[in-house]
């Protein structure tokens, strides 16, 4: 006889009480941790309310892969929080290879496509972040003016371990620190970041069909988008108003 053991249901009812600066979530009396151990205290109401929600949806067994603001709580307290410094520097060399900035040499069309709708997002930096961005063709690396880049990672640095949490999703899978700030300061809304980084995806689908693996897997970067951006909602309001970070 064998199988995977299951964490199933242990509590009755599942409550939000302020504690310290934040909130916390009540699994009958029992404050909710971290898979670590850790304390979790959540810093906004609607963040905790969101939490506990999850919870109170649980059924007979536990299902993780339906808790995606609770693993995004987890990973800000068990991961981001104590190595601060290191996340936002990952984070900020992807202004130094941002996918905006490397552009087809050809077909002429799918450049014309990518100049019409990625310049307006590194106007937007140069003008709104102080960071104007070099542009080139093909993938040959194209040095970055360090005080640009330096601008954008004090961007991050001024974040929250929240935030940032949030943050790193939003540049990771479309793999654009422009992208993501773009969505953290309101100038597009996640499905949009998501739509952008993939226009060269798109036009080889237009070329050769779809394959459904690659769309499945483009639907789940998607969804994990969606997620980082409701977690900027709950954290600075819906929609998120973290345009001064």
């Amino acid at each position: 006889m064998s199988g995977e053991w299951k964490a199933r249901r242990f509590w009755t009812t599942t409550a939000v009480e302020p504690v310290g600066d934040g909130w916390q979530l009540r699994l009958d009396q029992r404050a909710l941790r971290t898979p670590g151990k850790l304390p979790l205290v959540l810093p906004t109401q609607a963040l905790a309310q969101a939490v506990a929600a999850e919870w109170e949806a649980q059924q007979d067994v536990i299902a993780p892969a339906t808790m995606p603001v609770t693993r995004a709580a987890n990973s800000a307290v068990e991961r981001v929080a104590p190595q601060f410094a290191q996340v936002a520097g990952m984070l900020a060399e992807y202004g130094g290879t941002d996918l905006l900035c490397y552009r087809a040499a050809h077909p002429a069309e799918l450049a014309a496509q990518q100049a019409a709708q990625w310049d307006p997002l590194l106007d937007w930096a140069a003008q709104e972040l102080g960071a104007a961005l070099r542009v080139t063709q093909g993938v040959i690396p194209v040095a970055q003016d360090p005080g640009a880049l330096a601008r954008l990672r004090a961007r991050l640095d001024a974040l929250s371990p929240w935030q940032l949490t949030a943050v790193h999703d939003l540049v990771t899978i479309p793999g654009s620190l422009v992208l993501g700030l773009a969505v953290l300061h309101g100038r597009l809304d996640a499905a949009a970041a998501h739509a952008l980084s993939r226009l060269d995806d798109e036009h080889q689908a237009a070329l050769w069909g779809r394959d459904p693996e690659a769309e499945a897997a483009a639907a789940a970067r998607l969804d994990a988008m969606l997620v980082a951006e409701r977690l900027l909602g709950l954290l600075c309001g819906d929609p998120p108003a973290c345009h001064n970070a």
